[in-house]
């Protein structure tokens, strides 16, 4: 191997590591400050870990980014749980008329913190109803080792007070009184303690509806959470509750929409551009091209002086002709010599050699526009004619193949390399 090709795959090696490295610190990751509880995020607080371990066990997931205005209504693919995790988006009166709907008829939803308007409009609040520092101790079930403290305990509304927050919010949202109201027809048939705090104020609770459907309220979002899942044995208390709770087969539906993630019209080509950029394989694709652009790059341009080389000359159909005589007269055969010569010349001029060569070379005389063309056709029909005469066999056939040679000369294109 030379020294100019190691240099090369040095320098390529360098390069591949270096894009590497720049890879690595070029992909985007959460911010660590993202309070979201997103399956999108991969972050401490996002909750993409809750849906690696869906996908993994076999469950049909399905991370809706469209509003929740027609979900009851899609009874062609009808979701066994629809999961919402405490968007910063609060649900509108008509997606909430729609969850509604959908608990009618025996759907199933699981609300973690607000859940944008879910808790509410189940009749139930977060206590404290603000953000703080404080936390309360839960009481561990059998079999699980550690839960983390929550921030928030969930604590029934008063009927007066729902019916006075609706009155409130009917006045603020237009033409939506029926949406409104419609939370007030949501009344349990009973209701299940799931997991409670130290104090037994619940964390999480199920009520259940006429029509079998159910709304599982968690009290604290955190418990969605990747940092936790990874932590902690919350995923023993929670994966139970991410199903349906009579059993019912069919499509997990996650709400993505309201977290901020909303489905954008994107071409074929934005989107291959964002998977490039944002997946490990896409990476590795852009990689292999700038690699191949490199050695394209290095390929086409020469480095240093052209080199010498050895000149090799295929020899002109006249020193082909000159050998052939030679050869022939070494035979003693002086008239096949000169025919032979006189069919190569007709070879080269790509005339058909059929018929008498006396008869070819009286037309060519003809044809031959110069006097020294014609003068070398008349002395090569002369010694066709000749029969090896005094001159003998030899002196003829060098003769034949000058006078080949001059016809030659007269007849080729200017184009033709001149022999040496």
């Amino acid at each position: 191997m030379s020294s100019r090709l190691e240099i090369r795959l040095a320098l390529l090696l360098a390069l591949a590591i270096g894009l590497a490295v720049w890879a690595a610190h070029r992909t985007p990751k959460p911010p660590a400050d993202d309070y979201r509880a997103s399956t999108f995020l991969t972050g401490p607080r996002g909750s993409r870990g809750v849906y690696e371990v869906l996908v993994k066990l076999g469950r049909p997931v399905q991370r809706r980014r469209s509003p929740l205005y027609a979900f009851s209504g899609d009874s062609s693919r009808r979701a066994a749980l629809l999961v919402v995790l405490n968007p910063w988006m609060p649900l509108q009166a008509a997606e909430i008329d729609q969850v509604v709907r959908y608990v009618k008829q025996g759907g199933a939803v699981l609300s973690a913190g607000s859940g944008g308007g879910i808790l509410r409009c189940a009749g139930w609040r977060l206590q404290p109803d603000r953000w703080t520092d404080d936390s309360v101790d839960v009481d561990t079930p059998e079999g699980v080792r550690t839960l983390p403290q929550v921030s928030h305990v969930l604590q029934r509304r008063s009927r007066d007070s729902m019916v006075s927050d609706r009155g409130g919010l009917e006045g603020l949202v237009k033409r939506q009184a029926d949406s409104v109201n419609s939370c007030l027809q949501l009344t349990p048939e009973r209701r299940d303690t799931l997991l409670a705090a130290k104090d037994g104020q619940p964390v999480l609770l199920r009520l259940w509806y006429r029509g079998g459907g159910s709304i599982t309220l968690a009290s604290d979002a955190g418990w969605f959470t990747n940092q936790v899942w990874r932590d902690t044995d919350v995923p023993i208390v929670v994966l139970p509750l991410l199903d349906s709770p009579r059993g019912e087969r069919g499509r997990i539906v996650v709400d993505e929409y309201h977290h901020g993630f909303r489905r954008a019209e994107q071409s074929v080509t934005s989107l291959t551009w964002d998977w490039l950029r944002h997946s490990p394989v896409g990476w590795a694709v852009l990689q292999i091209l700038a690699i191949g652009l490199v050695w394209l790059a290095v390929m086409a341009v020469r480095f240093g002086p052209a080199r010498d080389v050895v000149e090799r000359r295929r020899r002109s159909p006249l020193e082909h002709l000159d050998a052939l005589g030679a050869g022939l007269e070494s035979a003693q055969d002086g008239e096949t010599a000169v025919r032979r010569m006189i069919a190569g010349l007709q070879r080269r001029l790509s005339v058909s050699r059929g018929g008498r060569p006396e008869e070819w070379l009286e037309a060519l005389e003809l044809a031959m526009r110069g006097p020294a063309g014609q003068a070398a056709v008349r002395r090569l029909r002369h010694l066709v004619k000749e029969r090896n005469g005094s001159a003998g066999a030899g002196a003829r056939v060098l003769a034949t193949a000058q006078a080949v040679e001059d016809v030659w000369k007269e007849l080729r294109p200017r184009s033709t390399r001149e022999p040496s």
